[in-house]
């Protein structure tokens, strides 16, 4: 006499739970890497969905800011403060005399802002910027300046903040990097609440 057996019934393979976390492990120390389509950007991302590293292919010295406007929803702009404002060739000059990477004399965020053509746009801003420790307590901001500019311009500001450093030529301050990963996050959660919310009112 013959019997088939249920598969349904029969036992399921037993997991190891150290095989297990070995793999959950591997996982999240995986990273994978994408750019946009003009490889001005490229990010490193972890298996979280955290920026790992970013990478730059052009300054905004070498790129025409027309081209980088109209494909985003947001615009994240960074820069040093200088003398407790954007920075100028002058001051920019004397950074690289203390220290700072030579070659990034003769444009900066400012000159950068002023080549973007007059609004109204869609595309939202963000700011931020470099201050050394030791002025921390003073006034001026070049992320604050940047936004004023932005939004004279026709855009939208929407967050600035500002990111401390030892010395003109860095590094940042202990801490720093961390706070500056929730500061994107935080940015990149209230664009996907903004997207849900444009969804549902086109739903309504």
């Amino acid at each position: 006499m013959s019997s088939a057996s249920d598969p349904a019934s029969a036992p399921s393979e037993l997991i190891d739970p150290a095989q297990l976390e070995r793999a959950e492990q591997a996982v999240r120390a995986a990273t994978y890497e994408g750019r946009d389509p003009q490889h001005l950007v490229t990010a490193v991302v972890d298996a979280d969905g955290l920026v790992v590293r970013i990478g730059f292919g052009r300054t905004v010295g070498s790129h025409a800011p027309e081209a980088v406007t109209g494909l985003v929803d947001l615009i994240v702009l960074g820069g040093p403060t200088h003398a407790f404002s954007l920075s100028r060739p002058s001051t920019r000059a004397d950074a690289v005399r203390q220290g700072a990477p030579a070659g990034r004399e003769e444009v900066g965020l400012r000159e950068w802002l002023h080549g973007l053509r007059r609004g109204p746009h869609s595309e939202l801003v963000a700011t931020f910027d470099t201050r050394v420790e030791r002025v921390r307590h003073l006034p001026g901001s070049a992320a604050k300046k940047a936004a004023k500019l932005a939004h004279s311009l026709g855009y939208t500001p929407v967050a600035h903040e500002s990111f401390y450093v030892a010395d003109v030529a860095g590094p940042l301050l202990p801490g720093e990097l961390e706070r500056a990963r929730e500061w994107g996050q935080s940015l990149a959660a209230d664009l996907r609440a903004r997207h849900a919310g444009r969804s549902q009112t086109r739903s309504l």
